[in-house]
């Protein structure tokens, strides 16, 4: 148990991400930064993403453990590491994993002035929150903690896999505001959680009553998982059978939802501007090939009474533990459901207030004392705060970030954002523009590259475009 919950936790810790896009937000630049606040300013006449290479999205990290908490040099062994981590966590604590790959993205500038933009992505999203007195009891068993009642209803997970249709709108409404909204569409291809259950596992010394020394209580349990796109999974032959089902889903083969991303960029006036958007706000109705198992009841093992017949009468064994299981599954049943059921997508905040110095006049040149020529600002300061809702709470990040464009062809945004992950999150991005070919890449926590196993969130997104500029 103790090597299988190493592994686990190792691995785990080096494969969790996140879903904070927070160098993206605002960067007005790459066309992509509409995905994150449809109502961002629009810079562009059209543009149109490279099949499959628009945006490339990873973002890994881990809210209460690193590689390198775990595996580092030291004079310790690594079981005690383990021990000090997992009394260390708390069951708010999480891991998460995010990966987006945008198949298609393109846009254009009507002549009502409005710009309408859509695509397709391919989106993965897991949770899972630390169930710490369940790793407390695989990892020290329950000799030392009688009485104590190790809570069940720690175990909590989603993850859903996903191709997602999206199309909206940008509209400047007058020199100070723009809003736009981006309505989605989601198939879902696989999808599975397990959340709000309760319970509890409980050892105390037996009464006289007792056939062991020790009663083992499970109490109330609830325990629930629900899954879409699974079933028909099970009776596939290979990787290829299940690469070549989950794909087929991928074009409304699967479960269907519909959801809205909302956003707005007001100029408060010359310097300062602030910015909002609210992301996912849907849901997705699984009623295609769904199937969910919920385990409910009370039951105490005391012991097994073993019987042992005399050996020249040749009869076997008993078969206790068939007996036992027979036993728990009839005090615990857990039923098989295939009833319908909606999941809520996970709503993102976004917001931001910036001020802007030196307009950019497009030629490269600034004039930092004139603020009321040219188009852009040259630089620009600012805060963002983004928030995600999971099933235990939102999780939430600010952020501090300086933007400038260095010529009209270069601009880069460099961030520091303090989050659940750490309090020393450094990140840059750039976008170049080679022609009309864009290019723009972002990575975080810099100063942990020097060692990547020490960090606990990494993120690195990237992409080509076709950027048309206005005349």
């Amino acid at each position: 148990m103790r090597n299988i919950f190493t592994y686990i936790l190792s691995l785990v810790g080096f494969f969790a991400i996140s879903q904070n896009k927070q160098i993206l937000y605002g960067f007005d630049d790459i066309p992509q930064s509409l995905l994150v606040n449809p109502g961002s300013k629009v810079t562009q006449k059209k543009h149109y993403g490279i099949p499959f290479l628009s945006q490339i999205h990873f973002n890994g990290g881990s809210s209460g453990v690193s590689v390198y908490d775990i595996f580092k040099d030291g004079n310790d062994n690594i079981n005690d590491r383990i021990t000090q981590k997992i009394f260390e966590m708390k069951n708010t604590d999480f891991f998460t994993a995010t990966q987006q790959l945008e198949l298609i993205n393109f846009g254009w500038r009507a002549r009502n002035e409005i710009y309408f933009s859509g695509g397709i992505y391919q989106e993965f999203d897991f949770i899972a929150y630390f169930p710490r007195d369940l790793a407390i009891l695989a990892w020290e068993g329950n000799r030392d903690y009688l009485n104590y009642s190790f809570d069940l209803g720690e175990i909590s997970t989603t993850g859903d896999f996903m191709t997602v249709y999206h199309f909206g709108l940008n509209k400047k409404i007058n020199d100070k505001l723009t809003v736009g909204a981006r309505l989605k569409l989601y198939s879902s291809m696989f999808s599975y959680r397990s959340v709000n259950n309760t319970g509890t596992f409980t050892t105390r010394l037996g009464d006289e009553n007792s056939e062991n020394i020790y009663e083992h209580t499970v109490q109330n349990a609830d325990v629930s998982v629900e899954t879409s796109g699974y079933v028909s999974l099970r009776d596939l032959d290979g990787a290829s059978q299940v690469t070549s089902e989950i794909l087929g889903r991928a074009f409304f083969g699967g479960n269907i939802g519909v959801g809205v991303d909302l956003g707005f960029n007001y100029d408060i006036n010359e310097a300062w501007s602030l910015s909002a958007s609210a992301l996912d706000v849907g849901a997705i109705f699984h009623s295609k090939d769904v199937e969910s198992y919920r385990a409910q009841g009370t039951y105490t093992l005391d012991g097994i009474n073993l019987i042992f017949p005399p050996l020249n009468e040749g009869d076997p064994t008993f078969p206790y533990y068939d007996d036992l299981e027979d036993e728990i599954e009839r005090e615990i049943p857990i039923d098989t459901i295939q009833n319908s059921y909606t999941q809520f997508r996970p709503v993102k905040i976004n917001a931001g207030l910036s001020f802007g110095f030196g307009r950019f006049d497009m030629s490269g040149d600034c004039d930092c004392l004139n603020m009321d020529g040219g188009k852009l600002h040259k630089q620009n300061l600012g805060l963002q705060y983004y928030a995600i809702f999971r099933p235990k709470g939102p999780q939430m990040a600010g952020t501090l970030f300086y933007h400038r464009r260095l010529t009209e062809y270069l601009s880069a945004k460099a961030t520091y954002t303090v989050d659940s992950y750490s309090f020393s999150n450094v990140g840059l991005g750039i976008s170049a523009d080679i022609g009309k070919i864009n290019f723009y890449l972002a990575a975080d926590n810099l100063i942990r590259y020097s060692n990547l196993a020490k960090a606990k969130s990494v993120s690195l997104q990237l992409g080509f475009n076709i950027i048309i500029d206005e005349e």
